[in-house]
C-alpha cells in the first residue's frame, strides 16, 4: 500500500459527488469542519448550495454528463492546482425483481452508479498521476458483496463498483494513488424512499406482488428500527482519508459487517436459506406489530 502524503493531517483538496444529501452531505460537512478544501458536485442544484455557506464549493454536476464532470474537475484544478482525494458517492437505488425493472431504468441506474464513478475517475486520475499522489474513495455497499431478492440490479451496480475498485487499486498503486471501498449497510438517509418510490411506479406481475409487498414492509421496518446513524460511515471515510496506509475496504455499519461475514461462512445455498428465513421472520414480526398498532388505534378511538 502506498504512502499518499507525508503529513496525513495536512489540508487536502477533496472532490465529493452526491453532496446534496445523505452520506455525501454529512461527509462534506465533517471535512469542511476539519479545515479541508471541499468541492461537492450534485444534480440537485438548490439543495447543494449550502456548501457555499459553510466554506465549501458547490458544483453543478450530473455524473451522467461528461461535460459537467469535466468542467467541474477542471474548476477544482484551476482554483486549487490539485485534487488530493476523490470521493465517488453519487448514486441511487431502484428496487424490483430482476425481471420487472424496465431496461431504461436499469440502464440509468448503471449510468449513475457505475459509469458515473468511471467518468469522475477518468477526469481526476490524470491529475493524480501527474502529482504522483492521491486517494480515490469509492462508496459501495454491503450489497457490493452479497445480493437479495428485489434489489438484485442495485446490488449488481455495487458488485461492478467493487470489481472496478479492486482492479483500479492495483493499476494506480505504482503512481502513489490508493483506492478504498466503503461498505455501509442501512443508514439514515433518503435512499429507501427513492428506491421504494421506484418500486411503486413499476409494473409488478401478479406472481411477484406478495414478495414486493413483504419486501416493502421489511425495508420500511428496517430503516425505521435499525438504520444506523451516518456518523459511523463518515468516521470511516475520514479515517481512510487521513490514514497514511488506509485499508482496502471499510465495513462501516454493524449490519454490513454481520451480513458479509455470514456470506463468507456459508455456502451459496445455505446463505439463500438463511436470507429466506430471516426475511420471513421479519415479515411475520412486522405484520404482527402492524396488527397490534391498528388494534390499539381502534381501541383508542372507541375510548
Amino acid at each position: 500500500m502506498s504512502i499518499i502524503w507525508a503529513n496525513a493531517q495536512e489540508q487536502k483538496v477533496i472532490l465529493i459527488t452526491g453532496t446534496a444529501s445523505g452520506i455525501g452531505k454529512a461527509t462534506a460537512e465533517s471535512l469542511i469542519k476539519k479545515g479541508h478544501t471541499v468541492y461537492g458536485g450534485d444534480i440537485q442544484v438548490e439543495e447543494n448550495l449550502y456548501l457555499n455557506d459553510i466554506g465549501g464549493h458547490a458544483l453543478i454536476m450530473d455524473v451522467t454528463k461528461d461535460d459537467q464532470v469535466n468542467s467541474g474537475v477542471q474548476k477544482v484544478i484551476d482554483e486549487q492546482g490539485r485534487i488530493d482525494v476523490l470521493i465517488n458517492n453519487a448514486g441511487y437505488g431502484s428496487f424490483g425483481t430482476i425481471e420487472n425493472i424496465e431496461m431504461d431504468e436499469l440502464q440509468n441506474q448503471f449510468d449513475v452508479n457505475v459509469f458515473g464513478y468511471a467518468r469522475l475517475q477518468k477526469a481526476v486520475l490524470p491529475h493524480m498521476r501527474k502529482q504522483r499522489s492521491g486517494l480515490v474513495i469509492v462508496v459501495s455497499s454491503v450489497v457490493g458483496e452479497i445480493s437479495y431478492p428485489m434489489l438484485g440490479w442495485y446490488a449488481a451496480t455495487k458488485h461492478a463498483v467493487e470489481a472496478m475498485a479492486d482492479a483500479l487499486r492495483q493499476e494506480v498503486a505504482p503512481f502513489g494513488i490508493d483506492v478504498v471501498k466503503i461498505q455501509p449497510g442501512a443508514v439514515k438517509t433518503n435512499f429507501p424512499n427513492v428506491a421504494l418510490a421506484k418500486l411503486d411506479q413499476s409494473h409488478i406481475p401478479e406472481d411477484y406482488k406478495q414478495l414486493a409487498a413483504d419486501f416493502k414492509l421489511v425495508v420500511e421496518g428496517t430503516y425505521a428500527d435499525n438504520a444506523e446513524s451516518l456518523d459511523g460511515t463518515v468516521y470511516y471515510i475520514v479515517q481512510a482519508m487521513e490514514a497514511e496506509e488506509p485499508q482496502t475496504e471499510y465495513r462501516t455499519t454493524m449490519s454490513s459487517q454481520m451480513a458479509i461475514q455470514s456470506k463468507i461462512n456459508l455456502s451459496e445455498k445455505d446463505h439463500d436459506k438463511l436470507n429466506a428465513s430471516q426475511f420471513q421472520q421479519a415479515v411475520n414480526f412486522l405484520r404482527m406489530r402492524k396488527a397490534a398498532e391498528k388494534k390499539k388505534g381502534n381501541e383508542d378511538k372507541r375510548n
